[in-house]
């Protein structure tokens, strides 16, 4: 029988101890986030529940440094140009049902979970840039006024800026009377409370404004769900006002759909810079 030297029989110990080592972190790559995987848009997507709640996480084919991350609020998969293009640039997505609790403190409570979730477990970018479209809007403003220092920007579409406009109707559009009782009750306030406008994003915005938080506002001027003079109009004014930085898309002659834009590149661009901030 032939004799193994000392050496090579070193180097065949290391070697196998690296196969071992490469195989365990291969497993965990493959491994990364829980639930069900499935195919969204060609990209892994991870569906798993936090705090009991849904959630979702897209994955990109290769990770950005640094693992940038869009936050969608509520209905994931609409109009989802932007989302499948930052995918494409190395960007994860997530996302968790909260859009029956519209922004409220429980909303950001529910959000905060995976917030910590992704940030601490699995090393995402401690400032998302936030997605709102509609209702999603008032969900990622009331989030971020809360935590101004973990969101890099915010894109928000058509969005619910002032609930007593949407779900409450007290001005042109004519509201949602269940989700207006829903809201009452999940904010813990009373109708002239919920109305007032210090306790809604319209005004509290200013709180991004000083952090230097950027917004960029996609919106129909015609909107007759969520009207633009009574929600997104008032907001980037009394942002503006208050030194914030905002972009702004306005459709002219455009209803509250179709969200979004058919070449989502400005969006994709207000992102990539949130980022180089």
């Amino acid at each position: 029988m032939r004799k193994v030297s000392r050496r090579t029989a070193f180097f065949a110990v290391l070697f196998a101890a690296v196969s071992i080592l490469t195989t365990s972190v291969s497993s965990l790559s493959a491994a990364e986030f829980p639930g069900t995987k499935s195919s969204w848009n060609g990209f892994d997507c991870y569906q798993f529940e936090v705090g009991g709640r849904p959630a979702k996480v897209v994955c990109p084919k290769e990770p950005a440094e640094g693992k940038p991350w869009v936050w969608r609020a509520v209905f994931f998969g609409h109009e989802p140009q932007t989302e499948i293009a930052m995918l494409n640039l190395g960007w994860h997505v997530a996302w968790i049902g909260t859009s029956d609790l519209l922004g409220s403190p429980q909303c950001n409570a529910e959000r905060t979970k995976l917030y910590d979730l992704l940030t601490s477990e699995y090393q995402f970018n401690s400032k998302p840039v936030m997605l709102g479209m509609s209702r999603g809007g008032v969900c990622s403003l009331q989030w971020a006024i809360a935590n101004p220092d973990k969101v890099a920007g915010l894109y928000i579409d058509a969005p619910v800026c002032d609930l007593k406009s949407w779900p409450g109707g007290k001005g042109k559009g004519s509201g949602h009377a269940p989700s207006w009782h829903q809201a009452m009750a999940t904010y813990g306030m009373t109708e002239e409370e919920i109305s007032d406008p210090k306790n809604m994003p319209i005004t509290t915005c200013r709180i991004l404004a000083e952090k230097k938080v950027p917004i960029f506002i996609v919106a129909g001027d015609s909107d007759r769900v969520v009207p633009w003079d009574e929600n997104g109009a008032i907001l980037i004014e009394n942002f503006k006002a208050a030194g914030g930085e905002a972009g702004l898309i306005l459709k002219p002659g455009v209803d509250h759909h179709p969200h979004s834009l058919k070449d989502p590149k400005p969006i994709v661009d207000f992102m990539l810079n949130c980022m180089k901030r």
